[in-house]
């Protein structure tokens, strides 16, 4: 107590006191030492960055990676070297990875850290690879490049060279027997053409993971190549055809041709070739052939003539209606969509060709079969008609007229696409959407039914696995084998290119299906297109259309409807040879291929 009143310490207080001021003392120290190197470190490590100059940098590259033809090569693997060192190129922020690859447009761009002493007087080198072409490298002079800041700045454009290899071998034997077993016929062609593709991508990712030189197609490649645009224009057509169908509308067609004909064969096989032109080109000609077929047959029946009679000008004319429009044959489907040409390019163009070629087909009808049509017996003409008048009537008006009322907003579409900027595919879902949509509803239509018959999932899947076959070859480099052969036997002259790709189009498709032929030719013609002068103006594209087309009429096997057709007749009794067809079918196909070359020569 006294020591309080005189103002001095014992000697626990002191302590106390200066353990208490130790602590203040240290304990900001301490954090202010801490706080001070950290500042330092940074200020140092800042003044260090600023003091290299360019190590602090980035380097960004971008260009295109371009084949011979001009064509973008996607998936090629790009390398940068600076004095034999392999920079590494940032990865999302993930990390670094060794290269870059190149986009579906052959674009690239890469970010890639700078060396320690900068770019000035280094040798740099960009390199881009990938099988089947040969390893293509470009050296960048430092003194071009775009500074900005502690940043580098380049666009490099390269041209790799095709080199065939084990891919290209091994690509085109499979390509050649997947399109032999479709051709004629040994296995179906849905699964010849999974099959091949399938085998494709299983060696790609097996061979080609261990040796590079195997890789024929990525995966993502393959599913990129797949033109959905035809796939669903087929499909929303199958649709809106499928419900149509159900209101007897098709039949009742072929009865009217024979009330309007009255007992006149030869006008009856006129009408009839002229309807099933004008619903071909509009239709699957398939679809209108086996919608058409059991009523001619019933008809010529009743004549006492053979339906062949019938049938067969029947089935050309169907080939050559649906050359007229861009929906009316699968390969004009696929032209339009890679070309992008409109709907009514496709009218302008080919109708002409048609309507000069159908005006042949009556002739040629007249001269092959007349005799066989002035042979009918004609009886009762009225008590016919009476009786077609009562078989094939109209089912169902109320749903043929909502499906003519959409069909005709959908063609409407198809005309005016091209000013929408609108796949066909999308007018062609609609429609067939709004009518399926009124089927449901009104309990007119079995989804089921529909879905299960009326939609040819075979088809679809086959047209899907055939982009990828034909997107293996493009990638191993045979179709710009055939590109350039094509251009060395054409001479660059645009005359000789168009006879060239219409009579070797014809031909082909006479003996294999046109179909898996035009999907081989498109890349073809599309770098033929810009490589003559004057093919511009896209006459290529319509060689191939009519060389595709009208060369089905050659043979039996040359398009579908001719196989179809003559399976309905052979069903009912009245089989067709290979040589019967081709003896009358193949003389007129010289014809109407004869008469689209002077209308290209003479238009173009």
């Amino acid at each position: 107590m006294r020591m309080w009143q005189t103002g001095r310490r014992g000697p626990g207080e002191d302590c106390f006191r200066g353990h208490a001021r130790g602590i203040i003392r240290y304990g900001l120290i301490l954090p202010m030492l801490v706080l001070a190197v950290l500042l330092s470190s940074g200020w140092a490590a800042a003044q260090g960055q600023a003091g290299s100059g360019p190590a602090a940098g980035k380097l960004y590259l971008s260009g295109r990676v371009l084949d011979t033809h001009g064509a973008p090569v996607a998936d090629a693997v790009l390398e940068v070297r600076v004095n034999g060192e392999l920079l590494a190129r940032e990865a999302g922020g993930h990390g670094r990875e060794r290269g870059a690859r190149t986009q579906a447009d052959g674009s690239f761009l890469m970010a890639l850290a700078a060396p320690a002493g900068g770019f000035a007087h280094a040798d740099i080198e960009l390199t881009a690879a990938k099988p089947s072409f040969a390893t293509t490298a470009v050296r960048l002079d430092p003194a071009q490049l775009a500074v900005n800041g502690n940043n580098y700045h380049a666009t490099v454009n390269l041209e790799v060279k095709r080199q065939i290899g084990p891919a290209f071998w091994i690509a085109t034997t499979i390509f050649i027997l997947a399109y032999a077993l479709i051709s004629f016929e040994l296995l179906h062609r849905t699964l010849a053409a999974m099959l091949g593709a399938s085998l494709m991508l299983v060696i790609s990712s097996t061979l080609g993971t261990v040796n590079p030189a195997f890789h024929i197609l990525s995966y993502e490649r393959a599913i990129a190549a797949i033109d959905m645009n035809v796939v669903f224009l087929l499909m929303g057509m199958m649709i809106i055809v499928g419900i149509l169908k159900h209101t007897g509308v098709f039949q009742w067609c072929a009865y009217k041709a024979y009330q309007l004909a009255r007992g006149n064969v030869t006008l009856l096989a006129v009408i009839l070739m002229a309807l099933t032109a004008l619903v071909s080109a509009f239709l699957d000609n398939v679809t209108t052939m086996l919608l058409l077929s059991p009523v001619t047959i019933e008809i010529a029946v009743s004549l006492g003539i053979s339906p062949l009679a019938l049938l067969l000008p029947l089935v050309l004319a169907s080939n050559i209606g649906g050359t007229a429009t861009l929906i009316g044959d699968p390969p004009n489907i696929m032209i339009g969509s890679y070309a992008g040409l409109t709907f009514v390019q496709f009218a302008e163009n080919l109708a002409p060709p048609v309507v000069a070629s159908m005006l042949i087909l009556f002739a040629h009808a007249k001269l092959v079969h007349g005799k066989v049509y002035q042979g009918a017996k004609i009886e009762d003409v009225q008590g016919f008609i009476d009786k077609l008048r009562a078989e094939y009537r109209i089912t169902d008006r109320m749903l043929l007229t909502v499906g003519l009322i959409i069909m005709g907003v959908t063609v409407g579409f198809f005309l005016s696409h091209g000013f929408w900027h609108m796949e066909v595919s999308i007018a062609a879902l609609f429609g067939a959407a709004l009518l399926f949509t009124y089927g449901l509803l009104t309990k007119r239509i079995n989804l089921l039914a529909l879905v299960e018959k009326d939609i040819e999932w075979t088809t679809l899947l086959f047209f899907m696995f055939l982009f990828i076959l034909v997107a293996a070859v493009h990638e191993v480099g045979l179709l710009a084998l055939i590109a350039d052969w094509v251009l060395r036997m054409s001479g660059g002259s645009l005359t000789l290119s168009i006879c060239l790709i219409l009579w070797v189009s014809a031909i082909v498709s006479a003996f294999v299906d046109n179909i898996p032929f035009t999907a081989t030719m498109l890349p073809i013609v599309g770098y033929l297109t810009g490589a003559i002068p004057g093919a511009e103006s896209g006459v290529l594209w319509w060689a191939l259309a009519l060389g595709a087309c009208f060369g089905g009429n050659g043979t039996l096997i040359g398009a579908s409807a001719n196989v179809v057709t003559m399976g309905i007749a052979e069903s009912v009794g009245y089989p067709m040879r290979f040589s019967s067809f081709m003896k009358v079918a193949f003389p007129y196909m010289i014809a109407s291929v004869a008469v689209a070359n002077v209308w290209l020569l003479l238009w173009y």
